[in-house]
């Protein structure tokens, strides 16, 4: 399955979940609506009732008309005639809400037009202890034309949610969807990008392995005529390209047995006093061939003055030539590679810069990944495994260190090593 499938796929997937999701909050929103409406209906519809209550208990046989008004969310206002014992009214809204089921706490007050004052207010706990029970009711304004009872209930919302409960796990359930499906679907591309890039490795690497073993194999029946023995200049030209090639094959084979030592848990890294210049010198030898072979200048300006480091020589000797060794190869024409260290907090700071092709923003953060090859320019004509600069940051991190990239495209790149001292 192709590159631009998958894509496709996946837009479409994301649509469809995006229309989902979108769905279900449009409902979920109307259930709310629907829920809170018809608990303010039940809640007007029992108030009404305790208000005609009142009207039979005073022997007045005249309906008031619409005597209830919903102030404001969870706020009802109720209108009577005559004034009222609290706790008589208290007794009617408490029955009649238990048999209609509105198990709601509630604050009720009086309002008395002759005084033109809330005469009494009180805390209805039909749900929990009395002394749990805490009040917030907002404030109400009374008109002065007749006597008023207000109805307040502050866990109206929490009631309305909790008719809601298929609504709210349907819900849950489909963000717990939506999270796994984004999980899913970073998951294939990982592995997609991560099929890629081995697909590349092994490219690479057949590649990288079938040159020199070709060159070998046919210098090696060169060498195996009859009459080779009888021009041993040809005879020393072919002994030494078998050298280099079997030295080109050794040096392909060290790198990939240098990641397979970190696909274990552990790396075995020893704990030595190292001499960072030392090594920095030992690697400046082994790429300068390379560096004269193409008529470039290697320079070295080793400035630091604590150069001792605890660590493993062998793979911080590996480190810096894998680094001298990008610079040389990323190089277009004929490479300039400056090498320099300095002390600073306690560390030293090994910097190696060329002016090769340079390495683009969005790749920088990616070039220490394995087996990651900048998919840009020329850059594939460069032999390699995407593997170099994945051991460099995976040795750094073992031994407590990190690198830098400093790189702009044509103008060339900057490795900072950081490394912390050893005092003896």
């Amino acid at each position: 399955m192709n590159r631009q499938t998958i894509r496709i796929i996946i837009s479409l997937a994301i649509l469809l979940l995006v229309g989902l999701v979108t769905t279900q909050i449009v409902w979920v929103q109307k259930a709310y609506r629907l829920q809170k409406e018809q608990l303010d209906y039940e809640i007007t519809h029992s108030l009404k009732r305790v208000a005609q209550q009142i009207l039979i208990a005073n022997n007045d046989s005249t309906e008031l008309y619409d005597p209830v008004e919903q102030v404001s969310e969870g706020l009802f206002r109720v209108k009577i005639r005559e004034s009222i014992q609290p706790y008589y009214l208290e007794t009617l809204l408490a029955n009649e809400f238990r048999s209609q089921e509105l198990d709601l706490d509630f604050e009720y007050y009086l309002y008395d037009c002759f005084t033109d004052s809330v005469v009494f207010t009180n805390t209805i706990a039909l749900t929990q202890n009395p002394q749990e029970f805490e009040s917030v009711a907002p404030e109400m304004n009374w008109e002065s034309d007749a006597h008023y009872f207000g109805v307040y209930f502050p866990d109206r919302l929490s009631k309305v949610l909790g008719q809601m409960d298929f609504w709210i796990f349907s819900t849950i359930l489909l963000l717990v969807i939506s999270l796994f499906f984004g999980y899913t679907i970073s998951v294939i591309l990982k592995q997609k990008r991560l099929s890629e890039v081995k697909n590349d490795f092994i490219n690479n690497m057949t590649h990288e392995l079938k040159t020199p073993i070709s060159t070998i194999a046919l210098s090696s029946k060169v060498l195996l005529s009859k009459d080779i023995h009888e021009k041993p200049e040809r005879l020393r030209n072919y002994a030494e390209i078998i050298d280099k090639e079997n030295a080109r094959l050794q040096l392909q084979v060290e790198k990939v047995l240098q990641i397979a030592s970190l696909e274990k848990d552990k790396v075995d890294i020893s704990q030595h006093t190292v001499n960072i210049h030392q090594l920095i010198n030992d690697a400046i030898n082994v790429i300068s061939l390379g560096v004269d072979e193409r008529n470039g200048n290697l320079s070295a300006n080793l400035n630091a003055k604590n150069i001792l480091v605890k660590g493993d020589e062998v793979h911080l000797a590996n480190v810096f030539t894998n680094i001298l060794d990008n610079a040389c190869k990323y190089s277009v024409d004929a490479p300039k590679i400056e090498v320099s260290t300095k002390n600073k907090d306690s560390n030293i700071i090994v910097e190696v810069k060329d002016q090769g092709i340079g390495i683009d923003k969005k790749s920088q953060s990616q070039i220490f990944e394995k087996f990651y090859r900048v998919p840009k320019g020329n850059v594939h004509d460069v032999k390699g495994f995407g593997l170099g600069l994945h051991y460099v940051k995976v040795i750094l991190d073992y031994h407590h260190g990190k690198v830098e990239v400093e790189s702009e495209i044509g103008k060339g790149t900057l490795i900072r090593l950081i490394l912390p001292n050893h005092h003896e």
